[in-house]
């Protein structure tokens, strides 16, 4: 049975960068010219780099895109992690950023895992950056020294049940199999891109099952709380236009049940100097899927 697929408008290729003892995969889109701005897009929590092609193909222009895989994601190893520390995304991106724009700024986009990467990022490193497109990088909710025995107490315990094999991620028998769970997780997402997604989500093993691209260890809790006097410091620091965009579902009442909301993720925002905010209709989380005209309409316009 031939699989309906989604047919790629702009072709990528793939590098391998050296970074921090990591080779890591960048999927590229155009070359470099002189006068314009990289356009660099990273990707969120098990994701990949190869999701923003929606997006890619619907630019209006032809860009120099670069999108790398995270550590511990698609095609870039994890250097044998058991567990991955935020601070560590940062490294990656500036010398990822070393490498594709020594001398000039770059126009910069983050969605989910990555938005929350990318306003960091911009609060220590904002003379790096043109413009800054967050796409639902929310944060997470404010924690209280208290709770940090036990973040630390389930930390040790998951790490103790990675080790056990008990965090591993499900294989599927056909790529398939990969595409209707991709499905079943955004019911907004069509056969045809799902069926696309699927062959760089996942891969193939010598067994014939198919394996997410995404190390295990990525769901282990992050032992250290969250602290949002230091994020609002840092996103006090971001020197350049930034554009929050939202889906119009709202995705923090389904996560977090009244424990963060939109309204404080709002106020939050009102710590950034310069900060425009966007909503795309007919939307979830997953928006570079689900409206990728949209939004990469609202890009353009942006960046523009």
């Amino acid at each position: 049975m031939m699989l309906q697929m989604y047919q790629v408008k702009r072709i990528s290729r793939s590098e391998f960068v050296p970074i921090r003892k990591l080779q890591y995969h960048v999927r590229v889109w155009g070359e470099p010219a002189p006068g314009t701005t990289p356009l660099v897009m990273v990707h969120g929590w098990m994701d990949v780099a190869a999701s923003y092609q929606f997006v890619v193909d619907a630019l209006s222009h032809s860009h120099y895109v670069i999108a790398p895989d995270w550590r511990g994601y698609g095609h870039t190893g994890s250097g044998g992690a058991d567990n991955f520390w935020f601070p560590d995304y940062l490294a990656d991106l500036d010398f990822l950023l070393d490498h594709y724009a020594p001398q000039g700024q770059v126009n910069l986009v983050g969605h989910s895992m990555g938005g929350n990467i990318v306003m960091l990022y911009a609060g220590v490193r904002p003379e790096r950056i043109r413009r800054l497109i967050n796409l639902e990088g929310f944060g997470m909710p404010a924690t209280t020294p208290d709770q940090a025995p036990g973040r630390y107490a389930k930390w040790l315990d998951e790490l103790k049940s990675l080790h056990r094999g008990e965090m591993d991620l499900k294989a599927y028998d056909t790529v398939a199999g990969v595409a209707r769970r991709l499905m079943k997780t955004n019911p907004r997402l069509g056969a045809d891109k799902a069926n696309w997604l699927a062959q760089h989500w996942a891969q193939e093993d010598p067994l014939g099952n198919w394996r997410i691209l995404g190390d295990p260890a990525h769901k282990i809790t992050n032992a250290q709380l969250y602290r949002v006097d230091e994020v609002l410091e840092l996103y006090g620091r971001i020197s350049v236009p930034v554009l929050s965009v939202e889906a119009s579902d709202n995705s923090l009442d389904l996560w977090w049940k009244g424990k963060f909301t939109l309204a404080q993720y709002h106020e939050r925002l009102q710590a950034v100097p310069q900060v425009e905010t966007a909503r795309i209709a007919d939307a979830g989380h997953m928006m570079h899927h689900d409206q990728p005209e949209l939004l990469a309409a609202l890009i353009e316009r942006f960046i523009d």
